[in-house]
């Protein structure tokens, strides 16, 4: 029986991961637009806390897998780390992507891992949101869209003139208090994740949640157990796999590449991530009777998703990720670009909110800072 090569091993556990990922997103109604619309339209933080519990989960099992030394967080992207920690800062794309990203998932109202959950529960207008972002995000990444991005990259910050070797913030807490990273390492890990979960917590709501917060232990788990299948699983010393984790902007537009050029492409993490999402909540959609096909209502409808499809596809990849690349993946890393991304990206839904309450797009912004 001929084995199974490392690249095939890695793409099946992420199909499996990501069905994991699907299914529990689907469940449990896991939604990072929700989670702030929830927030800002009712009141309610339930939702909103569930993403930031999986936030600590998933900050506290990077780091531990860290620790044990069974992945490298300190490895350059060249030599197969990770993209969030290098050593160019890249905060104005973080910013402008995620506002952009922030905004547009308003307009299709779901992130780009909602519009995956939503095309297995029989949602029509997500294939053409993840049509439309993924081509949009191929464009950024490698197209014509990919000559502003390169330009907005030019007034990256280059930490090395501060003496620093990456956006880590535990190196520069290491660097601020004059000690070694790694022995700042547990304690700048159990700052963020314990602030974190105490704000959880606090509220009575989400204890009384179980749902939410099954749900949100399980999709932050997922994201070490990516770190693991690429950086353990995926280990060749020959051809090793870059470190990777779940996020949905760049992988969704390497799946309809994939997917056009399948006799003469390779499949990777991120490309089965994004098809055992679809899978496992497709499974869970039958499992829960809940499949059900739903199309545009109208014309305006399909150009607000359209268009925020768009700006989902440009931002994700300027901000380097969605809201499970950047506010999870990449802030389990707890790199300093991803907690820029992040409040962007939570500043930009926001916005879009308003602005839909409002009735316009400066409408919203004014009321973001009238009435909060």
């Amino acid at each position: 029986m001929e084995e199974m090569s490392v690249g095939t091993l890695v793409a099946s556990a992420g199909f499996i991961a990501g069905i994991v990922f699907g299914a529990t997103a689907n469940k449990t109604n896991f939604c990072t637009m929700g989670g702030v619309s929830d927030m800002v339209l009712m009141g309610d933080t339930t939702r909103f806390r569930a993403w930031m519990l999986a936030i600590a989960v998933a900050i506290l099992g990077t780091q531990a897998l860290h620790m044990m030394e069974l992945i490298d967080l300190t490895l350059a992207p060249a030599d197969g780390g990770v993209i969030y920690l290098t050593s160019s800062l890249g905060w104005p794309g973080a910013i402008i992507g995620g506002l952009l990203f922030g905004y547009g998932m308003t307009m299709t109202g779901g992130c780009g891992n909602k519009t995956l959950v939503r095309i297995g529960g029989g949602n029509l207008k997500s294939i053409i949101v993840f049509l439309i972002m993924g081509v949009v995000a191929y464009m950024t990444l490698r197209g014509l869209i990919g000559l502003a991005r390169l330009e907005l990259e030019t007034f990256n910050t280059d930490l090395t003139e501060f003496g620093l070797n990456s956006q880590s913030m535990v190196e520069l807490a290491a660097t601020l208090f004059g000690a070694e990273t790694e022995n700042l390492r547990l304690a700048v890990t159990l700052v963020f994740a314990v602030a974190i979960i105490a704000y959880c917590f606090k509220s009575e709501e989400f204890r009384h949640a179980p749902a939410d917060i099954v749900g949100a232990v399980i999709i932050g788990l997922l994201i070490p157990a990516g770190w693991y299948i690429t950086g353990v699983v995926g280990f060749d010393d020959f051809e090793p796999t870059p470190l990777f984790s779940f996020t949905f902007v760049a992988p969704s537009a390497e799946s309809i590449q994939y997917l056009m050029t399948f006799t003469g492409a390779s499949i990777n993490f991120g490309i089965a991530a994004v098809g055992g999402v679809i899978v496992g909540s497709f499974l869970m959609a039958l499992a829960t009777k809940s499949f059900h096909i739903e199309a545009f209502s109208g014309a305006d409808d399909m150009k607000s998703h359209m268009v925020g499809a768009i700006m989902m596809g440009v931002g994700g990849v300027i901000a380097l990720g969605c809201t499970i690349g950047q506010g999870l993946t990449g802030m389990s890393t707890l790199a300093l670009g991803s907690l820029i991304a992040l409040a962007s990206i939570i500043i930009g839904a926001v916005w879009g909110l308003k602005a839909l309450e409002e009735g316009s797009v400066m409408a919203g912004l004014k009321a973001m800072f009238s009435r909060g």
